[in-house]
């Protein structure tokens, strides 16, 4: 069976899409996708606190969208991933 891989913005590891956390931008809008879901240009990255941090040092979604991401962007990632 095939499995969906994607690369982690901030480690640039290859993954399986359902280890990492989706953050999508709809027009303005940039959200987490949960569930992934949501149509848009997406971005993953790893559900780890390192990961995150990484991302946010380097502004991985701010290059990636080509706008400016807010660090709420980030902060709701670690959450989720706390979660786990």
């Amino acid at each position: 069976m095939h499995i969906p891989k994607r690369m982690c913005i901030a480690c640039r590891q290859m993954k399986p899409k359902k280890e990492l956390i989706k953050i999508v931008k709809n027009g303005d809008e940039i959200a987490l996708d949960i569930h992934q879901k949501l149509s848009g240009r997406g971005a993953y990255i790893c559900r780890n606190e390192e990961c995150i941090s990484t991302a946010k040092k380097r502004r991985a979604l701010s290059k990636h969208f080509k706008t400016a991401v807010d660090d709420k962007i980030y902060d709701a990632a670690k959450a989720v991933a706390a979660d786990e």
